[in-house]
């Protein structure tokens, strides 16, 4: 009896000294108080986790760690902007099908108040076909978010070109070329693993008819400090040929007496061909005035014959004149500054 009796008295005594519990008071306000009340009732109810300035109550969301960075490319837009396309690319080689994902417009510059734009692709060579977007109704900042499907061999696929032409409609049902871009796909590493998304700026297309020979587009620059002349090749048009490859070929002169000379790539089969290749050549800028640079376009055949389709010369005034006299003295006088120019004339030697 006494054992138990010690027992009941140490059981009794651990049940008097457990902690004692009481229900907490639910911090959440019901939503019919008053803003000013739901502080209080907070503060009040628990003041340990009362937030200080830049902090937030425990289970609430920050919200600026969950903002998307700022796009600078739907917001920055250089002077002369007449408008943004993006896009992307991805090619299948299974089927050999090169899939366009038209996404969207920005900043397009219409004759108009309301600008109603669509969009025709093309892949070159073939300017005959083309498919359609569909017209977004006043809107200058259109969304498109349409597929469209090539079908192209994978063996000709590098010489092969993307073409974008942005219209607008007006309310007689006129079109208006606002733009255009172009993309070969030379330098694009296309598959269908991964998504090629691409923004490119509009370019005007030149409205003026091309020359009897056909015409060359390209740029030069000059950094003074490297002793560095660049040329970037972009496009011809209007040349005079059927199936044949065309290149251009870049020389570098000195005094009427060859020192260097780069070609690009062969195009097929078009009478618009796209290089957008650069070339850089070793000048010392006291060379500039004895310099020239002789640009030929040149057909080549399947006997591996060349033939000259024709040939423009940009330098001083001793070896250029006219549009070719003025490119080359743009570039001279803003050094490191990429020149470029509507079209050239190549002209037959």
């Amino acid at each position: 009896f006494t054992l138990i009796g010690i027992a009941l008295y140490l059981l009794w005594k651990k049940l008097c000294f457990l902690p004692s519990y009481e229900e907490l008071v639910n911090p959440v306000t019901p939503p019919c108080l008053e803003p000013s009340l739901q502080d209080q009732n907070l503060t009040q109810s628990s003041p340990a986790i009362q937030p200080k300035t830049g902090a937030y109550v425990i289970g609430s969301i920050n919200p600026e760690l969950y903002k998307d960075p700022e796009d600078n490319s739907e917001t920055n837009f250089p002077e002369g902007n007449i408008g943004r396309l993006w896009f992307s690319v991805e090619y299948e080689q299974e089927t050999e099908r090169l899939l366009v994902f038209l996404i969207k417009a920005r900043n397009l510059q219409a004759p108009a108040d309301s600008c109603s734009p669509f969009v025709k692709i093309y892949l070159l060579p073939d300017e005959r076909r083309f498919l359609q977007s569909k017209t977004k109704c006043k809107t200058s900042n259109p969304h498109f978010d349409e597929n469209f499907v090539f079908q192209a061999s994978s063996k000709t696929l590098h010489q092969r070109t993307l073409k974008f032409l942005v219209f607008h409609t007006d309310k007689q049902k006129r079109h208006h070329l606002l733009g255009q871009v172009i993309l070969p796909l030379r330098n694009e590493t296309l598959t269908s693993d991964s998504k090629l998304v691409i923004w490119r700026d509009l370019e005007a297309e030149n409205l003026e008819p091309p020359s009897e020979y056909g015409d060359i587009q390209f740029s030069l620059s000059y950094n003074d400090y490297l002793g560095r002349l660049s040329v970037v090749v972009l496009r011809a048009r209007g040349l005079k040929l059927q199936d044949e490859s065309v290149y251009v070929k870049v020389a570098l002169m000195n005094h009427n007496k060859f020192i260097k000379c780069k070609k690009t790539a062969a195009v097929l089969g078009s009478p618009n061909p796209v290089y957008n290749e650069s070339f850089s050549f070793k000048t010392d800028q006291k060379e500039l005035d004895t310099a020239s640079l002789s640009l030929s376009v040149v057909q080549k055949a399947e006997d591996d014959k060349s033939h000259q389709l024709g040939r423009v010369v940009v330098g001083p005034y001793m070896y250029a004149r006219g549009r070719e006299l003025e490119h080359w003295n743009e570039m001279t006088s803003k050094p490191k500054e990429l020149v470029k120019r509507c079209w050239e004339r190549p002209m037959y030697t």
